[in-house]
């Protein structure tokens, strides 16, 4: 058998170049005792924190492989709740940057997030048309709530009742009642998708809004409540008011009350306030006091509008009414004050419009102790704009309070380079070029440029040269960060650049059919004495079609162009005469190298294939299909004849071209991946992709063996297979409006599995023991039992407390998924262990709720089985007591901390009497003092 062939494994080593991704939300968060300096935006699978005021990143909350697609802080400003593609939602405590829980139950990505005002429950709604209520305190879900027929848009708890408000694609605005878990009313009031909902006046109006330029205004009466009196009229629900636009169409107004008999709430249209914008509304939200609220379509335009709270509703209405009677008089007349009213955009008033520098993805907004409201935007082009709004001011108007922009390009990086000592990363975008340091991953040098496509560092790197879409050659200094010199190279776009191995020149191939060849040259700077390096056209190499990439030979003595027409050519550097044509691939290469010894050249397409050739007689060694989509980049690795390949599947992969296989996949980027470059030394790989991120991949000293590797593969396959098999039944449920939160994952058949072997291992232990008690009991002596090595490594524990202690460590959010996998046989000794820790009375809590799960899963079977009646009735029995105890040192410590509380009030309040009577008795002394010497002057 021979050696097999030892590779090295290439490894994540940072994630760069990315300031926010524009796929979820942005929101402010309480750091360091602040509110409104720190925002946290997603960047891929991770979810930054940045400083607004300096600019700088203070927090990474560290994701897995899913992209965040929503972010909702805590009331208390201690947690970030985060929602993932994968429709997982994780909580990460902002003190420490941790994540403390995970909650699994959605099939899609998460669309909506939030918490409710006292931060107990948080509520999720996702694309799979799903809500979840989830117990953030017990750690696990409580239930899932059916009903819509598209992505859910916006979840809203209401906190004065226990009522849940959803919106959807489907059109829809539901109403759930938590107690009884179903939806008592739906609105149907809007022609196209609710995209966005917003509570204000303390919860008696809704506002949505939809596909159209309008945000249409519900008034939402509690039927329970008992009218005031004295309410009002301008906030009664008395129909549209007048001023406000309505749709008088059966439809609009239309509500499907689904229980009659239980009607809670009353939900009537009172008008739209009209945007600015003509298209759909992408996020609509208000700050947390509810006094503004703010829209955004898919332009650069916010819009705010103040919303009046009672008192100035009340004000403002005296005054029309005084003012009305005012007018009267002097006709004569007499004015009704019922008659009176504010109309809607009164009490909704236009504050401003903030212009941002792009289009706007997410918002958020927070009202300062000062007065002053703030506000920051997410834009589509990698950027954070802050705002703050003077609102004392007689016309507001939004003044940019900062900008991070420095941490990445506006648009997609098109390529890639690094420097021959390894240190200095290009990577060149359709604005500027960006020079990072690779150990500090600091932008050391921002140059603007045009539509960068091709990028080379010159020999020395103290220059680069950038290819550009109009057909230009720029030539930058690093040290200055100017641009030197551009020439016009092509008449198309310049698609490759290559170094020629004796560093004294370069080559280009364009849109305009040339490949041209470059040396450089040193030339006299008009404005100084020094010499300048320069660009100098020398030969032209004239093609039949559009050339997209060129590459050097190792030994200079051949040149490859690969065209437009699926081949790709060799010429000789010299003579510039044809050599080969290596033809096979179905549509054009866009990407090709040759290695290090000019034996191999690999060949990658937008057919999705690559192709290793032979440069001696251009032969195909193989083909191999190597992406799901287009390969848009090919580089060997230094000194072997390993090469990359990454493709616009979104991976990048390494290859043996000496026996085709396939070694690794490096898996991160979130959607295509334009372009990569690895480090002279081959040590480092640096990709760019379309999610706006650049990614570094370090070489470590960790052999990989490729038997395990594939065996990795196929077991990620196994896992996510599980996650998308059928969920199991509950016998006796029907698939009606609500069911259980959690879903079948890898880790709860885990736990089952973990919590079978350990029932396994209690009935082992308790056979031999009953062996040898029946063995002593025969030789009438005392003969030493030999205790199992897992229950030795546990402290010499009891079966029955091993089980416990394997329990205790199943996920609180997935424990009722991990009971329901369990098969039926090992229920029968659970719940005998459960009746014996619940007579010892720990972890009455859980074991009351894993207890009630089960027999209402396997009700049948438990009732049937007449070996278990007394153990059920034993349960019965010591699960109320232990139960009743755990009440009443809960309702005695609840008692005693009230007391406490109290004790707190009534000193607090007396050491406010105390100042208040000491400032009064200050002011009081001024005054006299002020008298007399007003007296004195007199």
């Amino acid at each position: 058998m021979g050696l097999t062939r030892q590779y090295l494994r290439y490894e994540p080593a940072a994630l760069f170049g990315l300031v926010a991704s524009a796929r979820s939300s942005v929101a402010f968060v309480a750091l360091r005792g602040e509110r409104g300096r720190y925002v946290a935006v997603p960047g891929c699978e991770h979810v930054f924190v940045w400083d607004t005021r300096k600019g700088e990143k203070v927090l990474i909350l560290k994701g897995l492989k899913q992209e965040v697609s929503c972010l909702c802080p805590s009331p208390d400003g201690l947690h970030l709740a985060v929602g993932y593609e994968d429709g997982s939602v994780r909580i990460f405590n902002l003190l420490s940057g941790e994540m403390n829980i995970t909650f699994n139950g959605h099939r899609a990505a998460v669309t909506a997030l939030q918490y409710d005002h006292l931060g107990g429950r948080l509520v999720s709604g996702s694309k799979d048309t799903e809500v979840i209520v989830w117990d953030v305190i017990n750690e696990s879900g409580l239930y899932r709530l059916r009903g819509h027929k598209d992505a859910v848009t916006q979840v809203l708890f209401l906190k004065e009742k226990n009522l849940l408000v959803t919106s959807g694609k489907d059109t829809l605005v539901k109403w759930w009642d938590l107690d009884t878990q179903h939806c008592f009313k739906t609105l149907v009031g809007h022609r196209t998708e609710v995209w966005g909902m917003a509570l204000l006046s303390k919860e008696k109006r809704l506002i949505t809004g939809s596909a159209d330029s309008e945000l249409r205004v519900w008034d939402i009466t509690y039927i329970q409540e008992v009218k005031d009196p004295d309410e009002p009229e301008s906030k009664k629900s008395k129909g549209p008011s007048p001023g406000t636009e309505e749709n008088t169409e059966e439809d609009e107004t239309l509500e499907l009350d689904e229980h009659p008999e239980e009607r809670i709430v009353k939900c009537s249209k009172v008008g739209s306030i009209v945007r600015e914008g003509r298209d759909r509304v992408v996020t609509l939200a208000t700050d947390r006091m509810g006094k503004f609220l703010a829209c955004h379509g898919t332009d650069a335009v916010l819009e705010v509008f103040a919303v009046l709270s009672e008192e100035e509703v009340q004000k403002k209405l005296e005054k029309k009414i005084k003012k009305a009677k005012k007018k009267a008089k002097q006709k004569s007349e007499e004015v009704p004050e019922r008659s009176v009213e504010l109309s809607l955009q009164e009490e909704i008033q236009r504050v401003t419009n903030v212009k941002a520098s792009s289009k706007i993805k997410s918002f958020d907004l927070i009202l300062s102790p000062k007065g002053e409201l703030k506000i920051v935007l997410l834009l589509q082009n990698n950027i954070i704009e802050s705002y703050n709004l003077d609102l004392s001011a007689q016309v507001p108007q939004a003044v940019r309070a900062s900008k991070i922009t420095i941490g990445g390009h506006r648009s997609d990086v098109r390529t890639l380079a690094f420097s021959s000592d390894n240190i200095a990363i290009l990577s060149a975008a359709a604005e500027s070029v960006k020079i990072w340091n690779r150990s500090t991953l600091q932008c050391i040098r921002t140059m603007d440029c045009e539509y960068a496509l091709c990028s080379l560092f010159v020999p020395g790197d103290r220059q680069v040269i950038i290819g550009t879409k109009t057909g230009k050659l720029q030539l930058y200094d690093l040290a200055s960060g100017s641009l030197i010199e551009a020439l016009n190279a092509h008449d198309g776009a310049v698609w490759s650049i290559a170094l020629s191995p004796d560093q004294r020149g370069f080559v280009t191939g364009g849109a305009d059919k040339c490949v041209k060849f470059w040396e450089f040259e040193l030339v006299k700077d008009e404005s100084s004495i020094q010499k300048r390096l320069s660009m100098k056209h020398v030969r032209i190499l004239q093609l039949d079609e559009d050339v997209l990439c060129v590459r050097y030979s190792p030994n200079q003595k051949l040149l490859a162009v690969s065209l437009l027409d699926c081949t790709v050519k060799i010429f000789y550097v010299d003579t510039l005469k044809f050599f080969l044509s290596l033809y096979g691939h179905k549509l054009p290469v866009l990407c090709m190298d040759i290695c290090y010894d000019g034996t191999l050249i690999a060949t990658g397409s937008a057919d999705r294939n690559v192709k290793i050739w032979g440069l001696d007689f251009g032969d195909c060694h193989r083909s191999l299909f190597a992406h799901d989509d287009s390969v848009m980049y090919l580089q060997f690795v230094p000194k072997s004849h390993l090469f990359f390949t990454a493709g616009k599947d979104s991976k990048i992969k390494q290859w043996d071209a000496d026996k085709f296989e396939h070694i690794q996949t490096l898996e991160g980027h979130h959607q295509e991946v334009w372009c990569l470059a690895l480090s002279p030394s081959g040590d480092y790989v640096v990709s760019a992709s379309h999610d706006k991120s650049l990614r570094l991949w370090e070489r470590t000293r960790e052999p990989l063996i490729l038997e395990e590797e594939r065996e990795m593969q196929r077991e990620a396959e196994y896992e996510e297979s599980v996650a998308k098999e059928e969920q199991p039944v509950v016998p006796g449920e029907t698939q009606g409006e609500t069911g259980l939160a959690g879903k079948k994952t890898i880790e709860t058949i885990k736990a089952a599995e973990r919590i079978m072997e350990a029932i396994e291992l209690y009935r082992e232990e308790m056979a031999k023991l009953k062996e040898h008690n029946a063995i002593c009991k025969a030789a009438g002596k005392e003969v030493p039992f030999p205790v199992n090595p897992i229950l030795r490594a546990y402290g010499n524990i009891t079966p029955s407390a091993y089980v416990l202690e394997v329990f205790k460590k199943v996920k609180s959010s997935e424990l009722e998924e991990s009971l329901l996998v369990l098969p039926f046989s090992y229920v029968p000794d659970l719940l005998r262990l459960f009746n014996e820790y619940i007579h010892l009375g720990s972890d009455v809590e859980l074991l009351c709720r894993a207890l009630l799960f089960l027999l209402k899963i396997h009700f049948g079977q438990i009732t049937g089985n007449h070996m278990l009646v007394t153990v059920i009735e034993d349960l019965k029995k010591t699960t109320i007591s232990r139960v009743s105890e755990a009440r009443d040192v809960l309702g005695f410590n609840m008692a005693g901390l009230q007391f406490l509380k109290r004790e707190i009030e009534a000193k607090d309040e007396v050491t406010f009497f105390a100042d208040a009577t000491e400032r009064f008795e200050e002011k009081k002394r001024k005054r006299k003092k002020k008298e007399k010497m007003v007296l004195a002057v007199l």
